[in-house]
């Protein structure tokens, strides 16, 4: 009797948002037994907060999946003693539930290549099991990885670098990408993977014809079961299939034959990817603005109200902001995003900070340009003797409550209150 095969899950982000809940929840029911959730942390190894990222998620699975989930660390195999990367592969092993996110996907490639760990995986989903890989770790199961934080941070050539290449074991001969309509970079491009545009085209140029782009929204998921052979789309956004100067995009609860990943044509659903085509309005799901987009309406407000001088306007931005922000983190926002907005509230409140600084703090201070340059002029009248015009300006100095006296050391004002 064969076994029953298991489901990748693709996420573009939001793998521990309310956004996600039921997909897991839904996961774990599909599973062939009882649920043995695991959190593998490789893909943030390297960041000083790792362990932090792991207990969120044990806890985000326990409070709001009401499934106890473990931590299984491998955060560097140079690092790992040859007992601890044993321990590693045996918890794996006895698994059937595999939650891999954020972190920097090359990094996460480097530390798998040459270990038991991409094998132990595609096995565990051979045998029924549930490998949920998400954001960064999304990009490790095509044949090529996307290095984003290399190009994106460090200003390097554009390049891909070998994948685990999982999904090859399944059929599929694609590259996959998360963050497809990231939009953190409000006055520049950033989608695709922070790539933008003009970037990914070229980087798209640098692939084998024969392979195809799996891009995936955020918050949003592509469910790839195995035994039924059909993929589903929840979440909020879409996913894209690109392939040989074609697209085809699928929208929340679409489902479709894996075959399509596999490379079957079909034929007058695909449109060409250099044509001008009408952007395709959001499902109704998505009518609310997105918590960046929120962000950027505060940030227009707040410098708009900086600009005209406008208090008010300027100070319940930042009350607004820091509304938004503690929403988002009761909404289970992305950690990773409220942290990148409260830097942003903090660069407004700077900015607020240096206007203030650079504002007048008394009449005197606000006057003073004005009256210096009424004082200038009429130093000169008096310098080409032309006392009439001179006593004129004083006269109207005076009648505006401010007193000209003349002295050894100069010409002083003061107000008379």
């Amino acid at each position: 009797m064969s076994t029953k095969k298991g489901i990748i899950a693709l996420m573009g982000s939001g793998e521990l948002t309310a956004t996600m809940v039921e997909v897991h929840k839904e996961l774990l029911v599909e599973l062939a037994g009882p649920p043995q959730a695991i959190f593998l942390d490789t893909p943030a190894g390297f960041q000083l907060n790792v362990d932090q990222l792991s207990e969120r998620a044990t806890e985000y699975f326990r409070q709001h999946v009401q499934q106890d989930m473990s931590i299984v660390s491998f955060k560097s195999k140079e690092k790992c003693t040859p007992l601890e990367a044993e321990q590693a592969f045996h918890a794996m092993r006895e698994a059937n539930f595999f939650l891999i996110g954020p972190g920097s996907p090359s990094y996460a490639v480097r530390q798998w290549q040459e270990t038991a760990i991409p094998e132990i995986l595609t096995k565990r989903v051979e045998a029924g099991g549930c490998l949920v890989a998400a954001s960064a770790a999304a990009l490790t199961v095509g044949r090529f990885t996307l290095p984003v934080y290399e190009i994106y941070k460090v200003g390097e050539e554009l390049h891909w670098v070998q994948g685990m290449n999982i999904l090859e074991h399944f059929g599929f001969n694609l590259v996959v990408i998360p963050h497809w309509n990231n939009a953190e970079g409000g006055t520049h491009d950033t989608r695709f993977c922070f790539m933008g545009e003009s970037r990914f085209e070229k980087l798209e140029s640098l692939l084998p014809e024969e392979v195809s782009i799996f891009g995936l929204d955020e918050h949003t998921a592509c469910l790839i079961d195995l035994d039924k052979n059909e993929a589903v789309i929840k979440g909020l956004g879409r996913v894209t299939l690109r392939r040989r100067g074609g697209e085809i995009v699928f929208a929340k609860g679409d489902r479709f034959s894996l075959d399509i990943l596999r490379g079957e044509e079909i034929g007058g659903a695909w449109r060409s990817t250099t044509q001008e085509t009408t952007e395709v309005e959001p499902s109704t799901d998505r009518q609310e603005k997105s918590f960046w987009d929120t962000v950027h309406d505060i940030q227009t407000a707040f410098h708009t109200g900086l600009k005209k001088g406008e208090q008010r306007e300027t100070t319940n931005a930042l009350l607004e902001l820091d509304r938004t922000i503690w929403q988002a983190k009761q909404d289970l926002e992305n950690e990773e995003f409220i942290s990148q907005a409260r830097e942003v509230l903090r660069d407004l409140i700077v900015l607020f900070g240096m206007e203030l600084e650079s504002s007048p703090r008394d009449k005197t201070a606000l006057f003073a340009p004005l009256i210096g340059e009424l004082l200038d002029l009429r130093d000169r009248f008096r310098q080409h003797k032309q006392w009439q015009e001179a006593d004129a300006v004083r006269d109207s100095l005076q009648r505006a409550d401010i007193l000209v006296e003349d002295t050894e050391d100069g010409t002083r004002w003061r107000f008379k209150s």
